[in-house]
């Protein structure tokens, strides 16, 4: 048995706001909780912006995160391109974030992904990671993190 919670975030190739209609917004927040569940990832929430999104899951023991990570992009932006449209140029950022959230803050972060509209009024995607880079105590390098 295991307990393991993971907040993933990743933004879309070079924060374009592909995801600026709530409603396509919605479908791929549905169906990348349908895809991480099916790798028994199973999400608790899922969430994001314009330009980027948070998956909160509880993390399987059967996958790595970078394979997890992989077919969750791979497959939710060969979705997006069968849109048409702007959509056919859909694509997701190289990279991502993983952080590891304690059994007794999931719902603190779960709260946090609900306030995602207000959370961006005043705050960009990049102000937000680099929040949770420092709160996780991660060092990174702006050359490299925003591809």
């Amino acid at each position: 048995m295991s307990s393991l919670h993971i907040h993933l975030v990743w933004s879309t190739k070079d924060r374009q706001p592909f995801l600026r209609e709530e409603g396509f917004r919605t479908e791929m927040h549905a169906y990348l909780g349908g895809v991480s569940g099916r790798l028994d990832c199973t999400p608790v929430i899922v969430g994001g912006t314009e330009d980027h999104v948070h998956l909160l899951c509880r993390f399987a023991r059967t996958i790595t995160v970078a394979d997890w990570v992989k077919e969750l992009k791979r497959t939710s932006s060969q979705w997006a391109k069968t849109r048409g449209g702007d959509l056919v140029a859909f694509a997701w950022q190289a990279g991502y974030g993983a952080f590891t959230v304690s059994a007794s803050n999931v719902e603190a972060v779960r709260s946090y992904f609900e306030n995602q509209k207000e959370h961006h009024r005043v705050r960009t995607f990049q102000e937000e990671y680099r929040g949770f880079l420092r709160k996780h105590g991660i060092e990174w390098d702006e050359r490299y993190v925003w591809d």
